[in-house]
């Protein structure tokens, strides 16, 4: 369990995440992640990094459990741990100094969208799905990223509903670059990544920093100054309120 990386083919580091049942990741977990991708990207041998994730989930976001358990005692840790370690690892894929393919299974919730959003490229399942459900969760942010990945009115109606969107429909917007059955997911997002790495290293380097630099929104400012309004929800104690009702309204689906 945790944040691992396997280099199974020349040019190729595979940072996989591991946080069942459904990779809601604590606040150590994106902090690990964060690190696992800046140290494959640093490393001169790799050329393209392949993001993927253990179990029958991309990710669901963030650790709520452990964020009520924080604020139940009045504390405030948790919150800011997630904040940064959100900030953290999106920056890290975003910042990656060569190529970063996300390969997307299930469900791609809140943090996901955070991290598939920087990413250069997605592979995707077929029962993937994706959506920022934090309205429903007490948060605000990844905006930023849902709108790389669908045009700005899709990204508003998602976000106020809750909604998700399909692999399928991500690939007509053109932000998916291939649905593949689930059990061919594997193959077809280490097809991508082998074809990234055979590019000359240091120019897949410098082409990374290029198209970085011609971005015509600053991922980690726009993310950052969403962050903001999430900590006022949580002062304001509407964000414990609507994280209460969420928790209930689980705990009554499964009895």
């Amino acid at each position: 369990m945790g944040v691992s990386t396997s280099a199974p083919d020349h040019g190729v580091a595979v940072v996989t995440v591991d946080f069942p049942p459904v990779n809601a990741l604590p606040v150590h977990g994106w902090y690990d992640l964060a690190d696992a991708v800046r140290t494959a990207g640093r490393d001169p041998a790799v050329r393209c990094v392949l993001l993927t994730a253990a179990g029958r989930g991309f990710n669901a976001g963030v650790d709520i459990k452990e964020l009520q358990r924080d604020t139940a005692t009045g504390g405030r840790g948790a919150l800011l741990g997630a904040n940064g370690g959100c900030a953290e690892a999106f920056a890290a894929v975003y910042d990656c100094a060569v190529p970063v393919v996300a390969a997307v299974q299930g469900f791609c919730l809140g943090g996901g969208i955070g991290l598939v959003g920087n990413a250069d490229a997605i592979v995707a399942s077929e029962d993937a799905t994706f959506g920022l459900p934090e309205l429903d969760r007490g948060a605000l942010g990844a905006a930023t990223h849902l709108a790389r990945l669908v045009p700005q009115h899709l990204m508003r109606a998602l976000y106020f509903t809750s909604r998700t969107a399909t692999a399928h429909e991500l690939h007509a917007h053109g932000s998916v670059w291939r649905v593949v059955p689930r059990g061919e997911l594997p193959d077809a997002a280490m097809e991508l990544a082998r074809e990234i790495a055979r590019k000359d290293g240091y120019l897949l380097r410098l082409a990374k920093a290029a198209l970085n630099g011609i971005d015509p929104v600053d991922v980690r400012r726009s993310y950052r100054f969403e962050q903001g309004f999430t900590f006022e929800a949580n002062l304001s104690g509407v964000a414990d309120r609507v994280r209460d009702a969420f928790g209930a309204s689980g705990k009554e689906a499964r009895s």
